[in-house]
């Protein structure tokens, strides 16, 4: 009886402590296992919806382009898509709540982000009626970061009506290219799919706008 009133040993409860502690060290390296697995997992999300994102907005606005002129060459005639490997410039609907001021000149650029990698970004522009310099439309917004290659090409018509091959440069600002694809290797391992957009232009408009004797030819005027 005096023994059992007399309590624990001193290493009985230095024990009991060794292992509680083993029992918290398990515990809390399970927690710090969860939460890094939950930090991952919400990074990978973001990086998702921010590459889903990028594609939803190209492709909304590259198939909204409009054949509505940005400038014009020296003789006068109207340019409707100026197009490179890393940059391009047409007039499409604006998102949201620019839409009220309508149309605007918008620009896509990938840009060096001072890391090695590039950034793409959108930029918007308000087209003066009396043809003036285009004024800048709030500020660049950037659409993706964390890009290592790729870029835009085009595809459009030859002369003979058949499908041309792929090009990283659009020379003729005065016809719109019927396809547009972007081509981007990110890093952290996302992944870009290859995103070829069709410009629904009507055919016909779109022709006899880029085709400054059409009317004349419609009239019979000239052949």
């Amino acid at each position: 009886m005096k023994r059992r009133m007399a309590g624990f040993t001193l290493l009985e409860v230095l024990a009991a402590l060794a292992l509680l502690a083993f029992l918290l060290v398990g515990v809390y390296a399970g927690i710090r296992t969860a939460m890094r697995s939950a930090r991952a997992g919400a990074l990978r999300v973001a990086q998702f919806d921010q590459v889903s994102s990028a594609q939803r907005f190209l492709r909304r606005e590259l198939a909204q382009a409009l054949a509505q002129p940005i400038d014009h060459t020296d003789q006068g005639l109207p340019l409707f898509f100026a197009g490179s490997a890393t940059e391009m410039r047409f007039v499409a609907p604006m998102p949201g709540y620019l839409g009220r001021y309508g149309p605007q000149l918008l620009q896509l650029k990938l840009a060096p982000d001072g890391s090695g990698t590039q950034r793409l970004e959108a930029s918007f522009a308000v087209l003066p009626p009396d043809g003036s310099a285009p004024r800048p439309l709030g500020d660049t917004q950037v659409l993706l970061r964390g890009i290592h290659d790729g870029g835009f090409s085009y595809r459009g018509r030859g002369r003979d009506g058949k499908p041309g091959d792929w090009s990283a440069d659009w020379p003729d600002g005065r016809r719109m290219p019927e396809l547009v694809q972007v081509r981007l290797g990110l890093d952290d391992g996302r992944d870009w799919p290859t995103l070829s957009v069709p410009l629904r232009v009507d055919a016909a408009a779109a022709r006899g706008a880029n085709d400054p004797l059409g009317a004349l030819r419609a009239q019979g005027v000239v052949r």
